[in-house]
């Protein structure tokens, strides 16, 4: 008999995951990008951005608060619309985080170039990004309370010198009149564009879901997790766009934003400050991720979805050995050979399709309740109010910023849909066989 995962998971564990699978290199990139599309309106875009988040969020934790194992979105889909939607889930849900992580390791890269600018040459960048991930990988491999202690410590490091920055730059406010930098805004492309990366910063939420089955308490702990880590983010990410706005003459001009407005601040520990901040955050992300992730191919073949190699066990550790070195090889040759912008923009109309999906398996999951069609699962522990309208909200807030999407993210998007379903025919006719 295989041997089983460990919930060793508990409620603040699992908040600690929520907030590095969304505070990663978002909150350090993404403020001059988003400057320089809106100007002195950016930081309401965050807010506008809450807002849709919000929605999809509160979704995610009706439906989360119905399951007690791996899997996350891909078992919500499997179990609300069949075996077919959970494949196709599970592969987007894959390419999502894997460019989502990838996207992180840059930024890593990106900021260390503070302390040593010889990080970001081609062969320096490779070594670095082993470096990052092979001790992240080694630590989940030896066990999930490993992984679920050092991200609970590295939220921590993280939030400490942003709280310091926002501390900072507020005093500055109420200590002089600024003239925000300012920029015209024409037509609704700017915000839709803004929106789309902004989905980027706010999303990763799900990734957390993922590894419930090794939670002590899932279905009460999901939705205080997902709604503290939103309200958490949705202050801090507004906060720091408008300091970063008061303190830069032309924000949208700063590669490293952050560590400018902090050596304007501070001078120059200032910059170096937020640089760390900035490896620690990434790391923190990463560290959450290397938790989160490999517990998704781990429960595709758990289902028969993937090669049963995925759900091994590794019998001392009692961790999915292989889910987790696969993850850690695949984030690495992404990021080697991808940049920042390309990985961030396919992480996040990766995302609004997963979204969508598990908003609309809200509806559904009720309907089967009422019909008492859903085998062995357990009603809702969060029942949210309004909640068919939610998931209309969602889903049509999903549908919108899908627009923003370019014609080569269309392109992967669609191939990997189509990958889905010829994964399935394959599962199909395998099944057929036996």
């Amino acid at each position: 008999m295989s041997p089983a995962l460990v919930r060793a998971i508990g409620r603040w564990g699992l908040a600690a995951l929520v907030v590095n699978s969304v505070i990663g290199s978002s909150v350090f990139g993404l403020p001059s990008v988003i400057a320089g599309k809106l100007g002195a309106a950016s930081p309401v875009a965050w807010l506008l951005a809450a807002l849709g988040i919000g929605v999809i969020v509160a979704c995610f934790a009706e439906v989360a608060s119905r399951f007690d194992d791996a899997g996350g979105p891909y078992l919500y889909a499997r179990v609300a619309f069949g075996r077919l939607a959970g494949i196709e889930m599970g592969w987007l849900a894959y390419l999502v985080r894997l460019t989502a992580s990838a996207t992180n390791a840059n930024l890593f890269v990106i900021y260390l170039a503070e302390f040593w600018p010889g990080a970001e040459g081609p062969v320096a960048s490779k070594l670095v990004l082993a470096a990052l991930l092979t001790p992240l990988a080694i630590i989940n491999y030896r066990g999930v309370a490993h992984g679920s202690r050092t991200s609970s410590l590295l939220v921590t490091a993280k939030l400490l010198p942003l709280s310091i920055f926002v501390m900072l730059g507020v005093c500055l406010l109420l200590r002089r009149p600024v003239v925000l930098a300012s920029l015209p805004v024409t037509g609704a492309r700017p915000w839709l564009d803004s929106l789309l990366l902004l989905i980027f910063a706010y999303g990763g939420f799900e990734a957390a879901l993922v590894p419930l089955g090794e939670a002590r308490d899932p279905r009460r702990d999901a939705p205080f997790a997902l709604f503290l880590t939103l309200a958490l983010c949705a202050v801090l990410y507004s906060l720091v766009q408008l300091v970063v706005l008061a303190t830069l003459a032309d924000p949208a001009a700063a590669p490293r934003p952050l560590a400018a407005a902090a050596a304007v601040l501070l001078g120059t520990p200032g910059a170096l400050l937020m640089a760390g901040a900035a490896l620690l955050s990434v790391t923190g992300y990463l560290a959450g991720a290397m938790v989160n992730v490999p517990r998704l191919t781990f429960a595709m073949a758990e289902q028969s979805d993937l090669p049963s190699l995925f759900g091994k066990v590794h019998p001392r550790f009692r961790t999915p050995y292989v889910s987790v070195s696969v993850y850690a090889v695949l984030v690495w040759l992404l990021a080697a050979t991808g940049g920042f912008l390309q990985n961030l923009s396919l992480s996040a109309v990766s995302r609004l399709l997963t979204y969508g999906l598990v908003c609309a398996a809200l509806p559904v999951l009720r309907v089967q309740d009422h019909r008492g069609s859903v085998a062995a699962l357990p009603p809702a522990r969060f029942r949210l109010l309004a909640g068919p309208t939610f998931a209309f909200l969602g889903m049509a807030f999903s549908i919108a910023l899908t627009a923003g999407m370019s014609l080569k993210e269309m392109r992967v998007l669609t191939a990997i849909v189509l990958l889905g379903l010829v994964h399935w025919l394959w599962i199909r006719r395998r099944t057929a066989v036996r």
